[in-house]
């Protein structure tokens, strides 16, 4: 298991930013690619952005792009999501994930092994 813990979610409004922060205790997650999924109430859950274990290779959702920057510190076991100019449909539940397997080209869920509990980010016009 790799216990994954998001914080920084938020209400803001429309134009503004939040930094999501997703720390794995217990154990390290530096030769683990890592990704952030958003799941609005009624939607499937969808890719946002993922990095390699390195923090070379980043991929974005097209929705996101030029706004959202996933970085990560292996130093401190911990990714992040800075988000800026937010949108209303921005709003969801953002989960950070772990593959042991995959890569930052992995976007579906489904290659994803390990999960945090969800942060609740929720953006107004």
């Amino acid at each position: 298991q790799v216990p994954l813990v998001e914080s920084g979610g938020g209400s803001v409004q429309a134009g503004g930013s939040l930094r999501l922060s997703c720390a794995a205790s217990g154990r390290t997650v530096t030769q683990y690619a890592m990704g952030w999924f958003r799941q609005a109430p009624t939607q499937d859950r969808e890719h946002v952005a993922s990095i390699s274990w390195s923090g070379g290779t980043t991929n974005y959702a097209d929705s996101v792009k030029g706004r959202f920057t996933i970085s990560r510190d292996n130093a401190k076991n911990t990714v992040y999501l800075q988000m800026n100019n937010l949108k209303p449909e921005d709003t969801a539940v953002y989960y950070c994930a772990a593959t042991s397997y995959g890569s930052s080209w992995s976007f579906s869920a489904r290659e994803y092994d390990y999960w945090g509990q969800g942060t609740q980010v929720t953006v107004s016009s």
